[in-house]
């Protein structure tokens, strides 16, 4: 058994799929980065190691809460959080190092300083389409054979970019899926729960403040720098934002209270013109006002902490700070899931976008 495991975790395993796939390193002094020989393999698979980052995250949660449906979008923040943060943690705690180059050829550079075990693009895509498969099935009339197969085919895409553009091992990828699927059955009997959140007492957005911020503040200390402590702060102090904004929703009476899981809606509405032009101008609208949120808010704590710390204003190493890069992210963040979450719905209903 310890022999499979280790062969899966060899990196030869990583540059043969590459070379069937038709990426190959380069010759010589020829001075390219690599050589690419099957081009539908390699915009295919860098199409779907995109679907796994955090910019498509940040485009899709928010696009299902204002166009599709917040109860799906509020299941499926909380659970991807929960995984992220566990796979985030678990990286910096085993250490365990990415596939090597040579012999593998690797297509992403700002990662390479973060270890590699577990995958967390493979957790999160497996955490998103199983949510949104299990959240949907008892609430939306599809067939399920169907949602099953583009879950299965959405995750195992994401998980076979991740060998072909060099990041991960096959050990790193089955990891993660299979942490993914012991959270999802660990947390599912308390999945409930996280519908009534917004119902939750007055001191809920204090808990929902102060435990993300400690778990931030705490997180594994490296040998040096990587980006994972920095990500993990914009996951947490995001789904904190997003937690608060549902509570500040109930507790105001800001919007309608999301309907619940049952019954069953008997048919999925058809997609017409109408419709897209609606949520194309629902989703700009939204994401304009959290980028102009996410610009002054991070300038305002920059400047309030550098101010504090007495730091040079623009230095960039400085923001690599413990005490300057987890407040001002988990501010800024924060700030981000409330804004997407409360004030850019009450902004569609003043525009007659509702």
């Amino acid at each position: 058994m310890a022999e499979l495991l280790w062969s899966l975790q060899d990196s030869q395993i990583v540059a043969r799929f590459q070379r069937r796939c038709g990426l190959f390193p380069p010759r010589g002094a020829s001075g390219d980065k690599y050589i690419v020989k099957n081009y539908f393999y390699y915009y295919l698979f860098r199409f779907s190691a995109a679907l796994g980052q955090e910019v498509f995250y940040i485009t899709f949660l928010p696009f299902t809460h204002w166009n599709i449906d917040p109860y799906l979008s509020r299941r499926l923040v909380m659970i991807w959080v929960l995984v992220m943060y566990v796979g985030q943690v678990t990286k910096d705690i085993l250490k365990w190092p990415r596939p090597s180059s040579p012999p593998v050829v690797k297509l992403e550079k700002r990662v390479i300083a973060e270890f590699g075990m577990p995958s967390t693009h493979a957790m999160a895509a497996t955490a998103i389409s199983f949510t949104l498969l299990i959240s949907t099935m008892d609430r939306y009339q599809y067939p399920f054979a169907l949602g099953l197969t583009m879950a299965v085919v959405f995750s195992g895409l994401v998980c076979l970019s991740r060998l072909y553009t060099g990041m991960h091992t096959v050990l790193d990828v089955l990891g993660g899926v299979l942490i993914t699927v012991f959270l999802i059955v660990l947390t599912y009997p308390a999945w409930t729960l996280i519908d009534c959140l917004d119902s939750a007492s007055p001191l809920f957005p204090v808990c929902v403040l102060v435990v993300p911020f400690f778990l931030c503040y705490n997180y594994p200390v490296s040998d040096y720098y990587s980006p994972t402590r920095a990500d993990t702060t914009t996951i947490l102090a995001a789904g904190a934002g997003v937690a608060i904004g549902f509570w500040i929703n109930h507790f105001f009476q800001l919007v309608s209270k999301p309907a619940e899981s049952l019954p069953v809606i008997q048919n999925i509405p058809p997609l017409t013109t109408d419709m897209l032009v609606l949520g194309l101008t629902k989703f700009i609208v939204g994401i304009v006002l959290i980028l102009l949120v996410r610009q002054l808010v991070q300038n305002l704590s920059l400047q309030v902490l550098y101010s504090w710390f007495k730091v040079v204003t623009r230095n960039k190493e400085a923001r690599r700070r413990l005490e300057i890069e987890v407040p001002y992210k988990f501010v800024t963040y924060t700030s981000v899931g409330i804004c997407a979450t409360t004030f850019v719905p009450m902004l569609h209903r003043f525009l007659g976008l509702l």
